[in-house]
């Protein structure tokens, strides 16, 4: 095993083949250690060369509902309400805990990924 620091995008391409290579590779061995250590690598390469923006909780959740086909219907469904969905949606309502915990356990969705401030759009009374 001759493991490297990868610091050009050749070196990311390599790393990238080498963990295809790997892939499956049993645990304690030297290959699930080399895949390991790799995998490691390369998240801090990309970490530092292909950084992720943030994204707010109703950004993910449309993101999340376009790329499994989802819809406004189906998130009405978790909240019990059509008219709630919506509010959350267009940023009028906030997110509950309650919420919160139905999209992480029906749709499999990170809850760090729904856990943090995001700007309402309330209208002033």
């Amino acid at each position: 095993m001759s493991i490297r620091p990868i610091r050009t995008e050749e070196d990311h391409r390599a790393a990238l083949g080498r963990i295809e290579a790997l892939w499956g590779a049993e645990p304690g061995t030297a290959d699930g250690d080399e895949l390991d250590i790799l995998v490691d690598l390369v998240e801090h390469y990309e970490d530092k060369h292909f950084p992720m923006p943030e994204v707010d909780p109703i950004e993910f959740i449309r993101a999340h509902m376009d790329a499994t086909g989802r819809s406004q219907a189906d998130l009405a469904n978790l909240f019990g309400s059509r008219p709630r969905a919506s509010e959350v949606l267009n940023r009028k309502r906030a997110l509950t805990v309650d919420m919160i915990y139905k999209i992480t356990r029906e749709w499999h969705v990170p809850a760090g990924c729904l856990v943090k401030p995001y700007h309402l759009n309330l209208e002033p009374a």
